[in-house]
């Protein structure tokens, strides 16, 4: 008889979610990561919890609905008990808009969300000025304005997450024997493997960069311009990011790519013109080939799990997928919407 239900190998955002919420379930859960926890993507700057835009609704969109709803109370619990800040914080989010066009295809997708999103949240159009001096430069002087989006400190998260999981009594070890079922949560090297171990590619590792200023925004929404965020944390810097790179021979090299990131920030807010540079990042973020996050089990390796490939919106969906796969690894219940399925990406 084992002493352990679900062993978890990966400690990013993925794996340290679904460990706390199997734990929560009443689970004996472990930990296992060679890097420690959020040594990937999920150590990452960023942080910009947001939705996609309230039209051509499918399971994707309002998986991450609910996520981004959920996601108050689950950190909420998690930093009650592990008693470490994760900087969340539903701040919104601010969008200019860059032409007539632009602005009535906004005005349609103001009706889009109050349908789709009820009273839950609110998308609407603002005149710039009405966002005073944060706001970002809009052709147009129209912006949008949403309540929905949040925001999150990729290395607080994980330390919370962390701190939580160690008061009930669940440590991050380096390596140890599998036991109980085994959910893999490994990241972009292991959509690698496992297309290694299938014969076709089911993933790959898509490279990002990103940096941080120091700039005391106070409590801000976070910016989206021109494929580019800015997202103001609670400790006073601000977040810029990021590149989507997928040729790259150095994982976590910043280069030229970083300093136009910059300068496109500076574009979009000249409110961050001489703010200090206190870091650069890079790392690799998991795509699995479906787009959206692959759940589910490993195919032909009974007991084994998989829940990978958050590119981008990992932190976004991970309450939701935590308590997808929970019902899976606990409980045998397959709550696993389409799209997200490990044979969607096959």
């Amino acid at each position: 008889m084992t002493s352990i239900d679900v062993t978890v190998r990966g400690a990013g955002i993925f794996g340290l979610s679904i460990a706390w919420a199997c734990v929560q379930a009443g689970a004996r859960v472990q930990v296992i990561d060679p890097f420690g926890p959020g040594a990937g993507s999920s150590g990452g700057l960023v942080g910009a919890l947001a939705p996609h835009v309230p039209e051509n609704w499918n399971a994707k969109k309002q998986i991450q609905l609910d996520s981004l709803l959920m996601a108050q109370d689950f950190w909420a619990d998690v930093e009650a008990t592990g008693g470490v800040f994760a900087d969340y914080a539903r701040s919104g989010r601010l969008q200019p808009i860059a032409d007539e066009r632009a602005l009535a295809l906004a005005h349609a997708r103001a009706e889009s969300a109050r349908q789709l999103w009820q009273h839950h949240a609110t998308w609407e159009v603002i005149r710039a000025e009405a966002a005073g001096p944060w706001a970002p430069v809009t052709p147009s002087g129209w912006l949008i304005r949403d309540t929905l989006s949040a925001r999150m400190s990729p290395r607080r998260a994980a330390a919370a997450l962390v701190a939580a999981l160690a008061v009930r009594g669940v440590q991050v070890s380096r390596d140890a024997p599998e036991q109980g079922r085994v959910l893999h949560a490994t990241g972009w090297q292991g959509l690698r493997k496992l297309s290694e171990t299938l014969g076709k590619p089911v993933g790959s590792g898509v490279k990002g960069q990103s940096l941080l200023l120091r700039h005391a925004s106070g409590e801000v929404p976070q910016i989206f311009a021109n494929g580019l965020h800015i997202v103001p944390h609670h400790d006073g810097t601000v977040a810029i990011g990021s590149t989507s790179e997928r040729d790259f021979t150095d994982p976590s090299e910043c280069d030229a790519q970083c300093d136009d990131l910059h300068q496109r920030a500076l574009a979009a807010l000249p409110l961050l013109h001489g703010a200090e540079i206190v870091e650069r990042w890079a790392g690799v973020r998991p795509r699995a080939k479906s787009r959206a996050p692959m759940l589910g089990h490993w195919p032909d390796r009974p007991g084994h799990y998989i829940a990978n490939g958050g590119f981008k919106i990992g932190f976004g969906m991970a309450p939701k997928v935590a308590q997808i796969m929970t019902e899976l690894l606990l409980n045998d219940k397959d709550i696993i919407p389409d799209g997200f399925r490990v044979t969607d990406s096959l």
